[in-house]
């Protein structure tokens, strides 16, 4: 059985994901498929629209096999770490035999000639990178300017065609890290891309046809104060709408940012500028930024603190990230790139058809790491325990943000079993 791995988050899931499962299945040639999934906060910084159950039904309904968790230590990260996590999860299941991921490029060979110049850092690419940071650039854009030099200086590639600027759009930069993820990782899985239609990554508008972008169908959501879903049912399969209702229906979504203002701004007045500074993504002295932005705020909301905290300098999702760091007790000691370059320490299993069922069975003689169904900590070592804590710290958050009081499980990770679907 020729199995695809995916990296997803699927908040929610919507028609654009199932047209890019479907081809990715055809264009690898592949009969099963294995799902990453970010759980309940993403790699912008921002919670998840819905718990990860419930976006993990989602895809065992419209084709995914199996899903496994991406700790919450690398699915609230840069795209680097973000896709080495995803990438060495698949790796350690021992089935995957593809990847595939969306771009707005839709060709794998530029990102593959890339990966090759960069993998191993090219003389000079710091310098560039650094001298693109002091003009002023963000970080992914200096990082990609800096990658689009090396990649033209390479004696060791061809030419390209490829228009500058390509490496900067979020889906173009995402599976470069993908692809130089399998080249760190020595990995025979084969890269594939396909490309994104119609909605981009970041669009916010509700287009006409059946396919609008996550960003656009969350803000349809979330706009509507009575969680009517009517105006995002064009754009997602019946499944999701059946569990996007009866999420709200028990009182377990829409989740937004706002649902955390009071425990992020207690937990920011709490710590001390010494303490703020330990945590990930708190670099350059934001730590003074972050204590004087609290009083300088206009309103009792996380937008308006991040108003106060934004700058040319850092991006909107750079500082969304670093606010989850501290509310979800991220320090660079446990969670910093010595720990994470380690690679995860445990495949967390959320869900699973008949034929994810066959490949759980495969994976218990081929998977390099220990295999987890519900939180238990037996065998998966201290990085282990740690990177597990994580996860149900970020469960027990969560479920605070819940509308009804007998929804508020802070302990559903220890008992939770997976989903299954026939």
């Amino acid at each position: 059985m020729r199995t695809l791995g995916i990296v997803v988050e699927y908040n929610p899931m919507h028609n654009g994901h199932v047209y890019h499962l479907q081809q990715s299945k055809k264009i690898s040639n592949c009969d099963a498929v294995v799902a990453v999934m970010s759980g309940h906060f993403l790699q912008r910084g921002e919670p998840a629209l819905s718990d990860k159950w419930s976006r993990t039904d989602m895809a065992l309904a419209n084709g995914v096999d199996l899903v496994l968790e991406l700790p919450v230590a690398y699915a609230v990260q840069p795209a680097e770490w973000f896709a080495y996590g995803a990438v060495a999860t698949l790796q350690a299941t021992g089935v995957i035999d593809a990847l595939c991921f969306g771009s707005e490029l839709g060709d794998a060979e530029p990102f593959i000639q890339a990966a090759d110049v960069l993998v191993n850092e090219p003389s000079g690419f710091t310098d560039q990178l650094q001298e693109h940071l002091k003009a002023g650039l963000t970080y992914p854009a200096a990082y990609a300017a800096a990658a689009e030099h090396a990649i033209k200086n390479s004696a060791t590639l061809p030419s390209t065609d490829q228009a500058d600027g390509w490496m900067i759009q979020p889906n173009n930069s995402l599976g470069l890290h993908y692809v130089m993820a399998l080249r760190r990782l020595n990995s025979s899985i084969e890269a594939y891309t396909i490309a994104r239609t119609q909605a981009g990554y970041h669009d916010t508008n509700a287009p006409e046809g059946s396919i609008a972008s996550a960003t656009a169908v969350r803000k349809l959501w979330v706009e509507n104060k009575n969680g009517n879903l009517g105006a995002c049912a064009q754009y997602l399969p019946t499944s999701t709408l059946q569990i996007l209702e009866r999420e709200h229906r028990l009182g377990r979504a829409p989740i937004s940012w706002d649902s955390y203002t009071r425990e992020l701004i207690y937990r920011l007045h709490q710590l001390s500028a010494k303490s703020l500074a330990r945590h990930l993504e708190v670099t350059e002295g934001l730590e003074h930024r972050v204590k004087q932005a609290l009083g300088r705020m206009t309103d009792y909301r996380v937008e308006s603190l991040l108003e106060q905290l934004k700058t040319k300098r850092y991006t909107r999702t750079k500082l969304q990230r670093m606010l989850t760091h501290i509310l979800l007790h991220h320090d660079k000691f446990h969670f910093g790139p010595d720990s994470l370059e380690k690679g995860p320490w445990y495949i967390r299993v959320l869900g699973f058809t008949d034929k994810g069922r066959a490949l759980l069975k495969r994976m218990k003689k081929s998977a390099e790491l220990p295999i987890v169904l519900t939180a238990n900590r037996n065998n998966i070592g201290l990085g282990g325990v740690c990177g597990l804590e994580a996860d149900i710290r970020s469960t027990s958050l969560y479920a605070n943000a819940f509308q009804q009081w007998n929804a508020r499980d802070a302990l559903r990770d220890y008992y939770e079993s997976p989903r299954r679907k026939p």
